[in-house]
């Protein structure tokens, strides 16, 4: 899909720089950009991907660990 946007001249500058730099067309680097900024400001799916990842791992505790992390937690402002 084609769009126009506007962009301060400096940060248009920075960019076609970068494309250069990366050799990548125009429409690249700005499809790479968003989807990076899209995937970064998307906490819902940052938090599915890691349960996704949790629920993969092998349930048993450590007596040792479960403790030691504990006291850190307990230390630790939120």
């Amino acid at each position: 899909m084609k769009t126009a946007i506007s962009l301060p001249d400096d940060l248009f500058q920075a960019a076609e720089l970068q494309a250069k730099r990366t050799r990548k067309s125009r429409s690249q680097l700005y499809c790479d950009a968003l989807s990076e900024y899209l995937s970064r400001h998307a906490p819902d799916e940052v938090t599915e991907a890691m349960n996704r990842a949790l629920e993969q791992i092998p349930e048993h505790r450590d007596p040792f660990v479960s403790a030691a992390t504990h006291r850190t937690l307990e230390h630790t402002e939120w």
